[in-house]
């Protein structure tokens, strides 16, 4: 591998979640790189925020065994692709959107925890501005493990939802807005601010962080 590039081939094994790749600001030849290596140890990686044009040089390099989402925007470097990591598991996590404008979040986080095992169900465009949308889900979204909502503009779902069921929420702000609301920031203050007990959040649309975490959590609930 190259001598920029040390990746921590164990770290799945050590921390329940192994090391995904940024891709973002990486070259293709990194990519190819630690695809390769993935790939020769039989192991499968999964890459974020993967342009296009990148993720297509994947494709052509390694003909079958790169899995492109474009919405996403990731891929994963495997003999299988990512939904066969999670076959006939049960259905454990919801994603709950604001609003269909927070899609692109919503998939990397459906990709990131089929990568990671676990199929998810996703609920989209149930925001506080038609609250009965989400107060007619209440019951049906406490019936899950884990719930991970998404929101952008003043980020008002996550305190709402949150008072809605016993369901642990991780909260992912997302930068969907304008105005004082661009950037996610709003949303962000309002996750960390909220006065709703059982919310964790995470960064500004880091949908794998929140994938990671579930997974962690659900671990926990597994060997308790």
């Amino acid at each position: 591998m190259a001598d920029d590039v040390r990746f921590d081939w164990t770290r799945g094994a050590r921390a329940r979640v192994p090391e995904v790749v940024l891709a973002e600001s990486k070259t293709i030849e990194q990519l190819l790189d630690i695809a390769q290596q993935a790939l020769a140890r039989q192991q499968g990686v999964l890459m974020t925020r993967v342009q296009a044009e990148k993720a297509a040089v994947l494709a052509e390099q390694l003909p079958g065994q790169v899995h492109h989402h474009a919405q996403a925007r990731t891929v994963v470097v495997a003999d299988q692709p990512p939904e066969s990591l999670s076959q006939e598991r049960p259905v454990r996590v919801a994603i709950v959107a604001a609003g269909t404008s927070d899609a692109p979040v919503v998939a990397e986080i459906e990709q990131a925890l089929l990568y990671l095992g676990e199929p998810s169900a996703r609920y989209v465009d149930v925001g506080v501005a038609g609250l009965w949308r989400l107060t007619e889900l209440a019951d049906e979204l406490s019936e899950y493990s884990l719930l991970i909502a998404v929101a952008g503009m003043e980020g008002a779902l996550f305190s709402v939802l949150a008072g809605l069921v016993p369901t642990p929420v991780i909260a992912v702000p997302v930068s969907v807005g304008y105005g004082v609301g661009a950037g996610g920031h709003v949303a962000l203050n309002s996750a960390l601010s909220s006065c709703v007990p059982g919310i964790a959040v995470v960064n500004i649309d880091n949908g794998f962080g929140a994938a990671a975490l579930a997974v962690k959590l659900l671990g926990i609930h597994a060997r308790a």
